[in-house]
């Protein structure tokens, strides 16, 4: 035990010569995840459906990590293996898969049209889990690799006017778990962040709402928006060697909302 104590460095945290494959990563919570990877030594392949990643490139580099594009609608399946393939043709190899990737759609429950539930569905969940199963064949392989999955507040309440967004996280937490009951004897190891309400463009038409964004922060303990800084952290620990011993696990980085 006393040796094991002695021989842990803050290296536990470096990414150096991994590589990272973010989906959603050129704005937003995205970008910092990609980036936040990038500053801790990982090189970057992001996964996009807008091909305006110019910014993202710019902050990649000037860690002197590399950073390549995929331009793809994650809604269509057919773009997954040929996504998984071309960063396997760029860089060898996946170490880390970031499942950022997701969509929203508001309205009330009795006038929700079905299009829009599948539409949200198939981004945040169906596009989820076959990613994470075309990654983790590559991870077992190797007997290593890290999913991080992006969970929400939403994975543990209800919201309101957003039923498939509530669904499609809850069922985000369930595939954490599920994906490390089955990975876990691989040395691969499955995690999900849950955001708690971050300033972002998505965000926006709430925190303008200033009622809305008045009860919000009255209920975190912390009295502010996160930014998209605040969740750079626990992105590099659960890509890490820190989190080795870290399987299945929500982890909630929201200012203290679920305390309240």
């Amino acid at each position: 035990m006393t040796q094991d104590v002695a021989g842990f460095s803050l290296d536990y945290f470096s990414l150096k010569g991994k590589i990272a494959i973010v989906t959603g990563g050129n704005k937003g919570l995205g970008q910092a995840y990609a980036v936040a990877l990038a500053k801790a030594g990982a090189d970057i392949f992001v996964i996009a459906r807008s091909a305006d990643w110019s910014e993202t490139e710019r902050l990649i580099n000037e860690t002197g990590q590399k950073a390549t594009f995929f331009q793809a609608d994650l809604s269509d399946r057919t773009v997954i293996k040929p996504a998984v393939e071309a960063c396997l043709q760029e860089y060898g190899t996946v170490d880390i898969l970031v499942n950022n990737a997701g969509t929203i759609r508001r309205s009330p429950l009795l006038d929700y049209e079905e299009k829009d539930w599948d539409a949200v569905m198939e981004i945040n969940l169906n596009s989820l889990y076959l990613l994470s199963q075309e990654v983790a064949k590559v991870m077992v392989e190797k007997k290593s690799g890290k999913i991080i999955n992006i969970a929400s507040m939403l994975s543990y309440q209800g919201g309101k006017f957003v039923p498939p967004y509530t669904a499609s996280k809850h069922a985000v937490a369930g595939l954490t778990k599920a994906f490390a009951n089955e990975l876990a004897e691989h040395n691969v190891q499955i995690n999900a962040i849950a955001p708690g309400y971050v300033a972002t463009d998505n965000t926006a038409p709430i925190r303008q709402d200033e009622k809305r964004s008045a009860e919000i922060l009255s209920r975190i303990p912390a009295g502010r928006w996160a930014t998209t800084a605040d969740l750079m952290g626990s992105v590099v620990y659960l890509a890490s060697r820190a989190s080795d011993y870290t399987n299945g696990h929500i982890l909630a980085v929201d200012g203290g909302w679920l305390a309240r």
